[in-house]
Protein backbone atom coordinates (compact mmCIF):
# COMPACT_ATOMS: atom_id res chain seq x y z
CA UNK A 1 0.00 0.00 0.00
CA UNK A 2 0.96 3.48 -0.70
CA UNK A 3 -0.40 6.24 1.30
CA UNK A 4 0.20 9.71 2.13
CA UNK A 5 -1.39 13.31 2.34
CA UNK A 6 -3.23 15.04 -0.31
CA UNK A 7 -0.66 16.50 -2.99
CA UNK A 8 2.17 14.14 -2.41
CA UNK A 9 1.98 12.80 -5.70
CA UNK A 10 1.37 9.33 -4.76
CA UNK A 11 -0.76 9.19 -8.51
CA UNK A 12 2.42 10.40 -10.23
CA UNK A 13 4.89 8.15 -8.34
CA UNK A 14 1.95 5.32 -8.81
CA UNK A 15 1.31 5.25 -12.64
CA UNK A 16 5.29 5.97 -12.91
CA UNK A 17 6.00 2.47 -10.01
CA UNK A 18 3.60 0.03 -12.38
CA UNK A 19 4.95 1.37 -15.93
CA UNK A 20 8.21 0.32 -14.39
CA UNK A 21 7.34 -3.03 -12.77
CA UNK A 22 4.67 -5.65 -14.72
CA UNK A 23 4.62 -7.58 -12.00
CA UNK A 24 2.18 -5.05 -10.13
CA UNK A 25 -1.30 -4.80 -10.55
CA UNK A 26 -3.42 -1.18 -9.53
CA UNK A 27 -5.72 -1.35 -7.69
CA UNK A 28 -8.39 1.03 -8.96
CA UNK A 29 -10.36 3.22 -6.13
CA UNK A 30 -13.77 4.46 -6.22
CA UNK A 31 -15.02 7.88 -5.79
CA UNK A 32 -17.99 9.87 -5.74
CA UNK A 33 -16.12 13.26 -6.29
CA UNK A 34 -15.71 15.00 -9.87
CA UNK A 35 -12.78 14.18 -11.65
CA UNK A 36 -10.10 17.56 -11.51
CA UNK A 37 -9.27 19.14 -14.85
CA UNK A 38 -5.20 17.67 -14.28
CA UNK A 39 -6.53 13.61 -13.77
CA UNK A 40 -6.81 11.23 -16.36
CA UNK A 41 -10.13 9.13 -17.06
CA UNK A 42 -8.73 6.27 -14.80
CA UNK A 43 -7.31 8.00 -11.68
CA UNK A 44 -10.14 6.55 -10.18
CA UNK A 45 -13.59 4.95 -10.92
CA UNK A 46 -16.15 7.92 -10.82
CA UNK A 47 -19.17 7.27 -9.93
CA UNK A 48 -22.31 8.47 -8.29
CA UNK A 49 -23.37 8.45 -4.23
CA UNK A 50 -26.20 5.51 -5.28
CA UNK A 51 -23.99 3.37 -6.96
CA UNK A 52 -21.06 3.71 -4.35
CA UNK A 53 -23.41 2.74 -1.79
CA UNK A 54 -25.04 0.18 -3.85
CA UNK A 55 -21.19 -1.50 -4.03
CA UNK A 56 -21.33 -1.04 0.01
CA UNK A 57 -24.68 -2.61 0.35
CA UNK A 58 -23.39 -6.07 -1.77
CA UNK A 59 -20.06 -5.95 0.52
CA UNK A 60 -17.62 -4.78 -2.70
CA UNK A 61 -15.44 -2.81 -1.07
CA UNK A 62 -11.72 -3.23 1.06
CA UNK A 63 -12.45 -0.75 2.96
CA UNK A 64 -14.56 2.62 2.53
CA UNK A 65 -14.53 6.13 4.06
CA UNK A 66 -15.94 9.76 3.59
CA UNK A 67 -12.74 11.84 2.57
CA UNK A 68 -13.82 15.87 2.85
CA UNK A 69 -17.13 15.24 1.76
CA UNK A 70 -16.79 12.53 -0.60
CA UNK A 71 -16.75 8.79 -0.72
CA UNK A 72 -13.82 6.87 -1.12
CA UNK A 73 -13.21 3.00 -1.23
CA UNK A 74 -10.95 0.26 -2.41
CA UNK A 75 -12.78 -2.16 -4.07
CA UNK A 76 -11.81 -5.93 -3.38
CA UNK A 77 -9.01 -6.67 -5.10
CA UNK A 78 -9.16 -9.22 -7.98
CA UNK A 79 -5.47 -9.27 -9.61
CA UNK A 80 -4.51 -11.63 -12.60
CA UNK A 81 -2.58 -14.70 -11.01
CA UNK A 82 1.13 -13.73 -10.05
CA UNK A 83 0.89 -10.17 -9.52
CA UNK A 84 1.09 -8.56 -6.28
CA UNK A 85 -1.21 -6.34 -5.41
CA UNK A 86 -0.53 -2.12 -5.09
CA UNK A 87 -3.61 0.19 -3.46
CA UNK A 88 -2.71 3.79 -3.47
CA UNK A 89 -4.82 4.57 -0.45
CA UNK A 90 -5.41 7.11 2.18
CA UNK A 91 -4.05 6.55 5.65
CA UNK A 92 -7.37 5.99 7.24
CA UNK A 93 -8.01 3.19 4.84
CA UNK A 94 -4.60 1.96 5.05
CA UNK A 95 -5.25 1.55 8.88
CA UNK A 96 -8.41 -0.28 7.78
CA UNK A 97 -6.70 -2.62 5.78
CA UNK A 98 -4.22 -3.36 7.93
CA UNK A 99 -6.15 -4.75 10.30
CA UNK A 100 -7.89 -7.00 7.94
CA UNK A 101 -4.70 -8.38 6.32
CA UNK A 102 -2.02 -7.52 8.93
CA UNK A 103 1.27 -8.79 6.42
CA UNK A 104 0.67 -5.75 4.01
CA UNK A 105 3.17 -3.70 3.94
CA UNK A 106 2.87 0.14 3.61
CA UNK A 107 4.97 2.78 2.74
CA UNK A 108 4.12 6.42 3.50
CA UNK A 109 4.97 8.60 0.68
CA UNK A 110 5.55 12.38 2.54
CA UNK A 111 6.60 16.09 1.09
CA UNK A 112 9.82 17.66 1.06
CA UNK A 113 7.81 20.29 2.70
CA UNK A 114 4.30 21.81 3.58
CA UNK A 115 5.13 24.46 1.44
CA UNK A 116 6.25 22.36 -1.70
CA UNK A 117 3.03 20.14 -0.41
CA UNK A 118 0.46 23.51 -1.16
CA UNK A 119 2.12 24.82 -4.52
CA UNK A 120 1.55 21.15 -5.30
CA UNK A 121 -2.03 21.48 -4.00
CA UNK A 122 -2.60 25.11 -5.83
CA UNK A 123 -1.39 23.09 -9.67
CA UNK A 124 -3.53 20.52 -9.51
CA UNK A 125 -6.24 23.49 -9.31
CA UNK A 126 -7.46 22.74 -5.34
CA UNK A 127 -9.72 25.65 -4.03
CA UNK A 128 -7.58 27.74 -1.07
CA UNK A 129 -10.35 26.13 1.18
CA UNK A 130 -9.50 22.94 0.36
CA UNK A 131 -5.81 23.49 0.03
CA UNK A 132 -5.70 24.44 3.55
CA UNK A 133 -7.86 21.66 4.43
CA UNK A 134 -5.21 19.30 3.17
CA UNK A 135 -2.86 20.84 4.37
CA UNK A 136 -3.83 20.48 7.75
CA UNK A 137 -4.98 17.26 7.68
CA UNK A 138 -1.66 15.83 5.99
CA UNK A 139 0.36 17.10 9.48
CA UNK A 140 -1.76 14.59 11.42
CA UNK A 141 -1.21 11.75 8.58
CA UNK A 142 2.25 12.14 8.42
CA UNK A 143 2.66 11.97 12.22
CA UNK A 144 0.13 8.94 12.54
CA UNK A 145 1.62 7.56 9.64
CA UNK A 146 5.25 7.93 10.49
CA UNK A 147 4.00 5.27 13.68
CA UNK A 148 2.02 2.69 11.19
CA UNK A 149 4.60 2.94 8.40
CA UNK A 150 7.04 0.42 7.52
CA UNK A 151 8.64 2.34 4.97
CA UNK A 152 8.44 6.04 4.16
CA UNK A 153 9.72 8.10 1.22
CA UNK A 154 10.06 11.67 0.55
CA UNK A 155 8.66 13.00 -2.84
CA UNK A 156 11.36 15.69 -3.46
CA UNK A 157 12.29 14.38 -6.91
CA UNK A 158 10.18 12.16 -8.82
CA UNK A 159 12.47 9.74 -10.68
CA UNK A 160 14.50 9.36 -7.27
CA UNK A 161 11.09 8.66 -4.81
CA UNK A 162 10.07 6.01 -7.94
CA UNK A 163 13.59 4.40 -7.81
CA UNK A 164 12.99 4.23 -3.71
CA UNK A 165 9.59 2.97 -4.35
CA UNK A 166 10.77 0.39 -6.75
CA UNK A 167 13.71 -0.70 -4.27
CA UNK A 168 11.18 -1.28 -1.25
CA UNK A 169 9.07 -3.68 -3.45
CA UNK A 170 12.08 -5.94 -4.59
CA UNK A 171 13.03 -5.85 -1.22
CA UNK A 172 9.97 -7.11 0.06
CA UNK A 173 9.67 -9.56 -2.88
CA UNK A 174 13.01 -11.52 -1.63
CA UNK A 175 11.69 -11.62 1.79
CA UNK A 176 8.67 -13.44 0.96
CA UNK A 177 10.58 -15.47 -1.03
Amino acid sequence: MISGPGGVGKGTIVRELVAKDPGLWLSRSWTTRSRRPSETEDAYEFVSADEFRKRIDEGGFLEWGNFLGNFYGTPNPSPPEGLDVLLEIELEGAQIVRGKIPEVILILVVPPSEEVQRERLIRRGESPERIEERVERGRSEMKAGKHLADEIVVNDDLETAVEALSDIVSKYRRLRS
